[in-house]
């Protein structure tokens, strides 16, 4: 990826949001711009280590974030310039994170939350035949793609990990409503 920011200090650079890459929306996240094809090999043998000790945590984090992601989902989903994915049925993830899509200008909403102090993520890549790494590569498409384009171009993420508590959710939900960029109808 192209971004310099450091892990866990989003927007060091302070143009997070603002800047073009090739055919990617204005404003996409360049936490999620990819330049170069590679590989992504980071595990150590002390990150196993430290993984291996985690997973006894597991059980709780999967309860915790399914309180969260249920939380948000019952706090926002009547909010008409977002949509949530719809309820889960006959099955129980353990979510990464919140996906909205949104129905207003998402780079504006990305930036009243991220400056509220609610992080966001792009979704991963989006449409991968935008990003200047894949720019020149020889490939068959099957159709116009609109549907990624439109996750590309709308989604974004919330986080829901285990460390939110319900102060924190209270405070995301109060943004969401407060959020000057919706019509508050």
């Amino acid at each position: 990826r192209d971004c310099w920011c450091m892990p866990g200090h989003d927007g060091t650079c302070g143009r997070r949001h603002d800047q073009k890459f090739g055919e990617l929306p204005t404003g996409y996240d360049h936490k999620y711009v990819y330049s170069h094809i590679g590989y992504n090999l980071k595990p150590t043998d002390i990150q196993a280590a430290i993984g291996i000790e985690q997973l006894k945590k597991l059980p709780e984090f999967i309860k915790t974030r399914r309180h969260n992601y249920s939380y948000l989902y019952t706090h926002l989903k009547d909010l008409k310039e977002i949509e949530l994915l719809p309820p889960q049925l006959n099955t129980k993830p353990s979510w990464f994170g919140f996906p909205i899509l949104a129905k207003c200008n998402r780079r504006w909403l990305v930036s009243y939350l991220e400056r509220s102090g609610i992080a966001t993520r792009m979704m991963f890549g989006g449409n991968l035949l935008k990003q200047p790494a894949y720019k020149d590569i020889e490939c068959r498409v099957i159709g116009d793609l609109k549907n990624t384009d439109e996750l590309m171009n709308n989604l974004f993420w919330i986080g829901v990990y285990p460390g939110i508590k319900l102060k924190q959710l209270r405070y995301m939900v109060q943004k969401f409503r407060e959020n000057p960029y919706f019509s508050h109808k």
